[in-house]
């Protein structure tokens, strides 16, 4: 014969889910979460995601190049812009030095051919003078002086060479020489030169 055990029952409570409102519940959900933050703090700090040490040293050694190609341009940008600017000045002092007003331009530029005919001992003639706009600049003009001479073959030679040295920039851009019934010879000379408008604006 078997003897019948009666178990004692158990509180209902016992089975029943814990609550998230009791301390201790609250308690283990904190240490888990900081134990997650701890693990993704460690990832981070100890780089389990970043590159090989031989994949940085390509890295930095692509940046070093790039840093030396910029420094590279930068001193080829220094050096055209200093070019220029030296260059512009050059042409400021050009025009400044060899080049007329445009308010002085007739009085000056044949005084300044006649002196020089002058002292090659060749006589002047009629003169013909024309001043045309250049292209691209409101500045500078274009002075075209076609004038006649009357002289000898050296003295001819003279004078193109002191027109060569003349410190207004002139241009031959044609000569044509005939000898004459009398001694010497009949000389036309076309020369240009530019003309800076210098005036002040109103």
């Amino acid at each position: 014969m078997f003897k019948k055990f009666k178990l004692p029952a158990l509180p209902v409570s016992t089975f029943k889910t814990a609550s998230f409102k009791e301390p201790q519940v609250r308690l283990r959900a904190l240490i888990g979460v900081l134990l997650v933050a701890n693990l993704v703090a460690a990832v981070f700090a100890f780089h389990v995601f970043d590159a090989s040490p031989e994949q940085l040293a390509q890295q930095v050694i692509s940046l070093r190049q790039q840093t030396l190609q910029q420094t590279v341009r930068l001193n080829q940008a220094r050096t055209l812009a200093s070019k220029v600017d030296k260059g512009r000045a050059e042409g400021d002092q050009f025009i400044a030095t060899y080049m007329t007003s445009r308010r002085q331009t007739y009085s000056t530029i044949i005084s300044e051919i006649n002196q020089i005919a002058t002292s090659a001992h060749m006589k002047t003639r009629d003169a013909l003078i024309n001043l045309e706009a250049i292209q691209g600049t409101d500045s500078l003009d274009m002075m075209t002086v076609t004038e006649s001479f009357e002289g000898k073959y050296e003295d001819l030679v003279h004078f193109v060479n002191l027109l060569d040295k003349s410190k207004r920039f002139l241009i031959i851009e044609s000569l044509t020489a005939a000898p004459q019934q009398k001694e010497g010879l009949q000389v036309t000379l076309k020369f240009n030169t530019f003309v800076k408008d210098d005036s002040n604006p109103s």
